[in-house]
This record gives C-alpha cells, structure tokens and sequence, in this order.
C-alpha cells in the first residue's frame, strides 16, 4: 500500500500522466509574472496568465507538485506553526489543472479515483461539499448531481457551504467560480457533521471550477467561455492521514528533520510540550529556508529576503530556547535537503550554499541574540498599564528589530513567555518613520497600461525578427500617447508605437531596449527605448521626428547597429563571466542580477566575502582566455527539460516557456538566456573588470566592461598612471615603489611631528620646578607652547609618574582655541574629582568640560586667558582642602 510522501507525490504525478496530463515541474517559489505576490502559495500561480488568456498554454491538461510558502497577507499562519498539527509555512500542494477541457465531471472523477482506488481511502470517510449559491451565482447543482448521481456519495455525505467556503475568486476581476471539497471523516467521536468542525472534517482535496469571469470591479459575474479546472490536495495532510497520525509533524518527512533539532539539544521530542512546538518550529521553518536559498533567497533586511531572515531567527532563537548553544540551524535544513532532492534537486545543487548560508545567518543572529534578550529583561523599558500590565514602547521593539534581528513576532512571543505585551502602534509608528528615512520600496509594480493590454488582445503578440536581422518592414498595430490608444502622432510628439513584427530587442533579462529608427513615407521617428510590458508586446517608445504616423502605416524599423553591436557584446561577456566566477569561487556564486548595456555590464552574483585582488584577476585572465580562443556562441531553440540535461544553467526568477532558447559559448559556457549576443566570443576584443563591491547580504556585484569600452578604459588607466608617474617624477615602471617611498616618508614625518608636539608641549623647561604643596598635596598648574590634545595626555601621564601624587592641571593654545587636561593621580581620586574641577578652570576660558575622577578635558574660545586659566588650579585645590 503507497505510504510514504515520496510514494505518494510520485503516484499523483502518474495518475494523472496516464489520464493524458502534461507532467510539470514545480514552479518557483518566487513568481516571476505576478507582482502582487511576495510568494507562490496555490499549485495554480504558475498557470494564472493561462487563465487569464494572457498566456498561450503548454498543453489542454497540466498536473504538478508545487512548492509553496503561505506567510504573508490573508495566509498568514505564522504564529501558529509549531502549535497546531497542520500549519506550516512551507508545504507542497498537489494539483491537476484543465484548461478549457474537462469540466467539473472529469474533476470529480480524477480525484475521486485517485483518493479511494489508488491511495486506498475507504469511500465511507469520505464526504463531500458544494456552493449553496447566494445572490450573485446560483447553487451548483451540477457538481451535486455529479456527487450523488454519478460517483456515487450518499446525499447526507454532501454538505452546502456559503461563498467564504465554497467560491473562488482570483481578485475583484478575472475568472471565479465554485468550489468543491473533499473532505476526510475522523468520525461522529469528534463533533457534529458541518464545514466548521475542523477537527471532525480534513480538508483533503480542494476542486475549483472556473466558469465565470468578471470584466470589471462590481460587475456582474458573466459565463467564461472556456471553462477551467483548479484543483488543490495538500500533500502532508493527505500523508498524515494515509501514515495514521493526528498530526502533519509525526510523517515521514518531519520526524527525521524533528530528530535532529533533539539531538542538538540533547532531548526527546514528545517529552515536553513546549519543547515539542520548539522542535517543530525549527523543522518547519528548516524547510522553507532551504528551498529558498536554493532559489537565490538570502537573509536581508527587506522584501522576500527579510521574511526569510525573520523565519530563520525565529527558528534560531528556539533552538536557544532548548538549550542549543553551538551551531545547529545549517543541520536540519541539510536534512531538508538529504529528504527532498529527489523531488527538487535544486537543493542538492545547492546544498553547500544552503550550508553556507544557514551557518553565517545563524552566527550573526546569536551575537545580538543574548543583548536582545537582556534588553528585553530590563525593567527600565516597559510601560504599565491602568491593570499593572507590563508593556513594551514600540519604539524599544522597533529597535529590537533593526539593531538586533528581533522580528515583531518574536518579540512577541518572548512576551508571552515573560509576562509583558507590544505596544503595537507605537512600533508601527517607528517603523513608518524608519521606513520614509531610508526609502523603503515595495515588491513589484505593473507596467503595462489597459491600451497596451487592448492592442495585445486585439492585435495579438509581436513577431520578433531581431535575433536574424538588425531592419524590417512592418505594419504600425497600436500608438499610446499618454496611456491612451490614439490613431496618429505628429511632430514633436512621444509616442508608443507597437507593430506587427519588430527587430527591436524589447528590455528583458537584464539586457536594454534597441534604439534606432522608424523610417516611414515622409516622416521618421526616432527609437529612444524598446520594452516589453507584458509578454509577446514589444513597444517602441518614439520621439516623432517630421511627419505624421498613423496606425495601419507600412514602415521600416532600422536598429542602431554600432549600439546593439556593444550591447550584444557585454552580454556575452556576463555568460564567460559568469563562468569564471563559479570556475574560481564554485557552483555556489551563481547569478542574481545582472544589467547589460552598451556601455558596461553590471553582474550580481551569490558569494559571501569580498573577491581577493588575485581572485579577481584570474577571473579577468580566463574570461580574456576564453575571448582569445575565438570560440562560436551558438544558439539551439529547444525545450527546458531538454536544456537542463546538458548543463545549461537557469535562473529561477526567470519564467521559461515550453521552448527556451539555450546559448553556448565553445563547449564552456551554457546558459538559458532570450537575450542578443555576439556571433563568436573574440568580437568582444577585450574585457576588464572595472570594480567588485558587496550589494546585499551574500551579494557581490562585479562591473566591467569589453570591446571599444574596454580599450577606452584601459586608454583612461593609462592616462592616469602617467600623471601619477609625473607628479611623483618617475616613470610607470617604478611607480609603485616611488608610491611606497612616500607612504614610508609619510609616517617618519607624522612621528617627527608628534615628537615635536610632545617637546613644544615640554616648553624646554623643567615643569616640576612650578610644583607646589598646598595642604600636603603637590599641585602643578603651567601654560605649554602648544594645546595638541593628544600631547597634553601625554605630558599630563608624565608629570603624574614623576609628581607621585598630587594634581595637575595643563592649558594651550590649540588653534587660537583655549585647550585644557587636568589629571589626579588615583590615590586623591576620593577627595579630589578631575572632571568637576575642571569646569571651573574652563570657566575663565569661557568654556565647558568634564571627564573622569583622574583625568578631565576641556576648551574654550578665550586663548588669551591660559596663563589665568592654569594658575587658577592652585586656588582651587587650596579651596577643596582647606
């Protein structure tokens, strides 16, 4: 009998291949054509534009195995994970999709079949419900009918739930429609027979029918004319109830990851409960972090990146809350990988980053581990309510999180263990004024207008011609002027103008946009950008130069070749750079980012420390090694799966389609890329790396540059080693060592200088001669030839070992300014405190100061007033003792 996760999700992938489904990989955690979602967190993400119509489909049936994180807006389990036995912020959901095929019979059936003939669940626990229908969309009788008549459940097994239950929608537009629940019967021991009893009913298999669409906000649900299906299963709770157990965290999958975080802090789970949730805590947050950073997600401060650090140190600090005081985090989510890389062997492609990743994250959190918490141990914070409540300022938690790594939640569940509560708006408050000084973004923005959307309906996709040809004759489809469809533009006019068919390479993938011209009969319009706001829609961004263009109008689209020339170069300059960056660091530098334009390239890439001056250049050196074997870059347009088994690397923000085009430079380098590139990787002539900062946590970025931007380069280097050469009067081969002179020169000087300081300070004469002894304490009070701060400390910690004990006190002119030391040796330091005396000596210099008992600095405008200023010490003193 199929048991085990592995089993299972293998089983559901053939199931519904053998009922003619296409068979997909999970899509990214992060969704490359959605904005409006920080995660992927419903089998149906990858698929939306499909829905939508915006995107042509791979195939009339789909069936996947998604990865998904819910911890952000309306799905939002955080506080519960660990607690209860079936929140998580990582888990997998099983899905098959129709898109415009079967309907909701062939739904029913599928699941139906699968759950009770495959997996072997027994019909009688299972039940069933359907939309009751309100006063939008009527009650879906049909999928009763379906139920009852012809799969067979007992009326009384099928249950009516309202539009919150049992109705989808995609957002206030788009397609909607009822759903349908699958539902697994625990028995009449736990309660009544209804949808709110989730204790009694688990939610097993969850059946979407797409069959209306709403155009605009508030209208009127209209029938789709192609009806979909969306179905959801979630994997572990189907798992947990085929492995017999009450809870998700005791199958297969958690329990191994559960026995590492016990073994790391030597206890059994099951012999404590708030142990236990510790434990489960750390394993369920274990495999969210290791399938993120699989995907290029690291710990940081904003965005995605810091819901991962906030999942990671919430993990971290319950391992210390078991008593785990070494490093333990990068172990189980290693464990994660071991139990899953069968399923996503990304994570064994990246397993050592991951490792990397975790171990850093965590050493970094558990130095500001123990202040966070001795802060929040302090009593001297909190606020107390009418009832005596403790409560902590917002501001104190805000400063928990940015200065120490403490998440709001954290802090409030260590409040929940200590008695004391947040003073929520208060951190809101420091965290919007946080927010404003720093400039904090949000994730994603729409680019394209409701006319760019309406020329792609109606026109359809541009046919780009660019990767064969730099000119081509096209027909204009589309103008936008001011976000708004027009039929003509005229002189002086920027417009956007779609056509037919294109040789303009629209921005995408890091590469820019062509520019050129549009040469049409009397008249001609200048190219200034190309984008591609949404997919298949190249819009050429145009400042109307003489005539006027109308819609329908047959033109010439003509490329700036010399430009598209130097970008193609720097683009396939980042595929030979990203190849010698993983040749010297390793697999783990794999790239994040990168901007290629004519002028430089810009590479972001995953690495943890600064590159070392010869790590850089031996990158420079195989780069130019690899330009210099004059090797072919070609292109071969075949499927992912297909790509991926020769090697070829791929980012998982990009969204690829059922054919991608793979780019090979020789028999090195090969990469997924939609981008234009030079015919042979000796067109980049030369290659320089102009600088390599940090960008992020775990991010390096590299600039460089190739072909005429590299000799230019090299041309201005050249130029600026010759005026260094000349101002020091040397030639450039000896530049370094002349440099080196002049540093060694340098110090000798600065040292003289300060040993000059130090005599001045002396005034040649013998200060000792101006002691005296009031009430048997020595007293020194002298003007120096200079006010030097650092000399005076000095001269002052002098005269203190040759006075023995007694007080002194020394003033200079620093700069036409009083400056003023006074020092008590340490056995007057009860009777006699340098930083309150000093203030009244700073007074007759118009100044202020203070300091420590035995020694005390101070300034002030007056610098006629020195000689006054350090006699006065011996009235004082005589004053204190008398």
């Amino acid at each position: 009998m199929i048991k085990s996760t592995s089993e299972i999700r293998n089983a559901f992938l053939k199931f519904f291949e053998s009922k003619s489904h296409l068979v997909l990989p999970s899509g990214s955690l992060i969704p490359a054509q959605d904005p409006t979602l920080m995660f992927a967190n419903a089998g149906m993400v990858q698929f939306k534009n499909i829905f939508t119509g915006e995107q042509k489909k791979p195939a009339p049936r789909a069936t996947t195995v998604q990865k998904c994180i819910r911890i952000s807006g309306k799905h939002n389990d955080l506080e519960n994970v660990g607690r209860t036995s079936r929140h998580h912020t990582f888990f997998e959901m099983l899905g098959n999709f129709s898109f415009g095929d079967y309907f909701k019979e062939g739904a029913c059936q599928y699941g139906w079949e699968f759950l009770t003939e495959i997996l072997g669940f027994p019909k009688d626990k299972l039940w069933v419900s359907i939309f009751r229908g309100d006063e939008n969309a009527p009650r879906d009788d049909e999928a009763f009918d379906i139920w009852s008549k012809k799969i067979g459940v007992s009326p009384d097994r099928i249950l009516e739930g309202d539009t919150k239950d049992n109705f989808w929608s995609m957002g206030d537009t788009g397609p909607c429609g009822p759903c349908s629940e699958i539902m697994y019967d625990r028995g009449e021991a736990f309660g009544e027979a209804s949808l709110e009893n989730g204790e009694r009913f688990f939610e097993v298999w969850n059946l979407v029918f797409m069959q209306y669409v709403v155009e605009t906000p508030g209208a009127a649900m209209k029938p789709l004319p192609a009806p979909c299906i969306d179905t959801g299963a979630g994997l572990e709770r189907i798992v947990s109830i085929l492995q017999e157990v009450d809870s998700n965290y005791d199958i297969d999958l958690f329990l191994p990851l559960i026995a590492v975080a016990a073994n790391a802090a030597g206890k059994k789970y099951g012999d404590d409960p708030e142990d236990d949730v510790s434990m489960r805590v750390i394993a369920d947050h274990a495999r969210m972090a290791a399938h993120l950073i699989s995907e290029g997600i690291f710990p940081e401060k904003t965005g995605r990146e810091y819901v991962l650090r906030r999942v990671m140190r919430r993990a971290i600090r319950h391992g210390h809350r078991l008593g785990i005081e070494e490093l333990f985090f990068h172990d189980v989510a290693l464990k994660v990988v071991d139990e899953m890389k069968d399923a996503y062997p990304e994570l064994a492609e990246h397993r050592a980053l991951i490792d990397k990743v975790c171990r850093q994250e965590e050493k970094q959190f558990r130095q500001t581990l123990s202040r966070g918490l001795e802060l929040l141990g302090s009593n001297a914070h909190w606020n107390i309510s009418d009832t005596g409540a403790k409560i902590l300022p917002g501001e104190i938690a805000f400063d928990l999180s940015a200065t120490y790594g403490f998440p709001l939640d954290l802090v409030e569940v260590i409040g929940e263990e200590q008695g004391f509560s947040v003073d929520k708006d208060g951190y809101a408050t420091a965290e919007q004024v946080h927010k404003t000084a720093s400039g904090g973004g949000k994730i994603g923005e729409a680019a394209a207008s409701k006319a760019h959307r309406q020329i792609l309906e109606n026109c359809g996709k541009t046919v780009f011609l660019g990767y064969e040809a730099a000119v081509c004759d096209a027909s204009v489809v589309g103008i936008v002027v001011d976000g708004e469809q027009t039929g003509a533009a005229g002189a002086g006019i920027t417009a956007e103008v779609i056509l037919n068919q294109t040789v303009f390479y629209g921005e995408s993938g890091g590469q820019v946009g062509d520019t050129g011209l549009l040469l049409f009969e009397d008249g001609e319009a200048e190219v200034i950008n190309t984008t591609k706001p949404l997919d298949g829609l190249f819009v050429h961004t145009c400042k109307m130069k003489q005539g006027t263009l109308k819609t329908g109008v047959t033109l010439q689209a003509k490329v700036d070749t010399l430009r598209r020339n130097a970008i193609s170069r720097h683009h396939t300059a980042t595929h030979l750079l990203h190849y010698a960056i993983r040749t010297v660091l390793g697999p783990h530098a794999t790239q994040k980012g990168s901007r290629v334009s004519d002028e430089s390239l810009r590479f972001d890439f995953t690495h943890f420390e600064a590159m070392t001056s010869a790590q850089l250049a031996e990158v420079e050196k195989i780069v130019s090694q690899m330009i210099m074997e004059n090797a072919p870059v070609s292109t071969d347009v075949t499927s992912y799966a297909n790509a991926k088994k020769t090697g070829a690397m791929a980012l998982f923000e990009e969204n690829y389609g059922d054919e991608v085009r793979l780019v090979s430079v020789g028999d090195k380098s090969r990469e997924l890329c939609g981008g234009i590139h030079a015919t042979r990787s000796g067109d980049l002539g030369a290659f320089n790396i102009v600088y390599e900062s940090g960008v992020a946590a775990g991010v390096r970025r590299i600039e460089a540059v190739c072909g005429d931007a590299a000799i230019e380069y090299n041309a201005s280097q050249k130029r600026i080693l010759h005026q260094a050469a000349a101002l020091l009067k040397t030639n450039t081969g000896d530049l370094v060592a002349r440099v080196e002179k002049s540093i060694l020169r340098e110090k000798e000087l600065v040292r003289e200088i300060e040993r000059l300081k130090r005599s001045l300070a002396g005034g040649g004469v013998d200060l000792m001669a101006s002691v005296r002894e009031i009430g048997e304490i020595k007293v020194l009070g002298a003007s120096l030839g200079v006010g030097d701060p650092a000399a005076m400390r000095d001269t002052v910690d002098s005269l203190r070992q040759k006075i023995g004990s007694g007080v002194i006190c020394l003033t200079g002119d620093n700069d036409g300014k009083a400056a003023i030391i006074v020092g008590v040796t340490k056995d007057l330091t009860d009777r006699i405190h340098a930083g309150k005396l000093i203030g009244e000596v700073a007074a007759i210099v118009g100044g202020k100061g203070g300091g420590r008992p035995d020694m005390a600095q101070a300034g002030g405008p007056l610098a006629e007033k020195v000689d006054e200023a350090a006699k006065s010490i011996y009235d004082l003193v005589g004053k204190l003792v008398s």
